[in-house]
């Protein structure tokens, strides 16, 4: 229920956001071109959301032949967590990271990139995997996937209202700058209110999961080291879709700081220790 009335509420603060900037560009009538036009995208979004942020990050599914060790780990941990078997993608960077994506369990799917399976051990990417089932089971994924959508169509729109001018008079050229520059940091600051409370609790649930809180804090001390020292191009084409993945892939060029919705990793690694006393252990063996 609590997940629903955040996708809900969410979902409201986007379409006002929209809404407002419509009724700059055109009065009532681009108030309610607005409204219609965020009625569509969320619907869009809802069905195609992830198959477009898997095709925005060049991501290849796997079959369980092409990726045994992989596929067997994720099922072992889906079935730990009570969930369907999610699809299985790669991501071709060296940037270890990755992230969570689909509408429901049921229609669901992780995907790692090349560098976290070269970085980590295997207790450290139960950790991961786990921390991604987490979000699939608490629906997060619908709630980030749309996030990222409407906050790609306001950051257009307002870029739009700065070269229409606001040509009813609702603000001018001043406005639409100010508009341009205020919208994307309004969807921003939603994506932030949401994002640190469920990546907080993603590293609590899916330590659960794979029942080694320590693995998962040693993973993501060095996913954040190793991300630093490279470069992942289709998040930085993409900035939106950086709050999916479980460490900020950006280097924070040009503006792309504003996306920047990860919460501390110092804090998160420092609340899965604290978990560590009362972890039960995990299946998955030293390395």
């Amino acid at each position: 229920m609590a997940g629903n009335a955040r996708t809900f509420l969410l979902m409201a603060a986007m379409t006002a956001l929209v809404m407002a900037l419509g009724w700059m560009m055109g009065g009532r009538g681009g108030m309610i071109l607005a409204f219609l036009f965020a009625g569509a995208g969320n619907l869009f979004a809802f069905w195609n959301s992830d198959k477009m942020v898997l095709r925005q990050q060049g991501a290849t599914e796997l079959t369980p032949h092409q990726g045994a060790e992989l596929h067997g780990l994720v099922a072992e941990l889906a079935e730990r967590a009570g969930l369907p078997m999610p699809r299985v993608y790669l991501l071709p960077t060296e940037q270890p990271n990755a992230f969570a994506t689909g509408r429901n369990p049921q229609n669901a799917a992780v995907a790692v990139t090349q560098g976290l399976l070269r970085g980590l051990n295997r207790d450290e990417l139960a950790g991961v995997i786990a921390h991604e089932l987490a979000h699939i089971k608490n629906r997060d994924t619908l709630t980030m996937t749309i996030t990222a959508t409407m906050a790609g169509a306001i950051a257009m729109m307002g870029n739009m209202l700065l070269f229409t001018g606001g040509r009813e008079g609702r603000g001018g050229m001043l406005g639409g700058i100010i508009a341009m520059v205020l919208a994307p940091i309004a969807a921003m600051m939603v994506q932030m209110a949401i994002s640190r409370t469920r990546e907080y609790e993603a590293d609590r649930e899916g330590a659960e999961i794979c029942g080694q809180p320590l693995a998962l804090a040693s993973a993501l001390n060095r996913i954040a080291q190793m991300a630093g020292r490279s470069m992942n191009v289709p998040a930085e084409r993409n900035p939106a879709s950086a709050a999916l993945f479980i460490i900020n892939p950006l280097h924070g060029m040009r503006m792309d700081s504003l996306f920047a919705t990860h919460p501390p990793t110092e804090e998160r690694i420092a609340r899965l220790q604290g978990m560590a006393g009362g972890a039960r252990p995990g299946p998955w063996g030293r390395e």
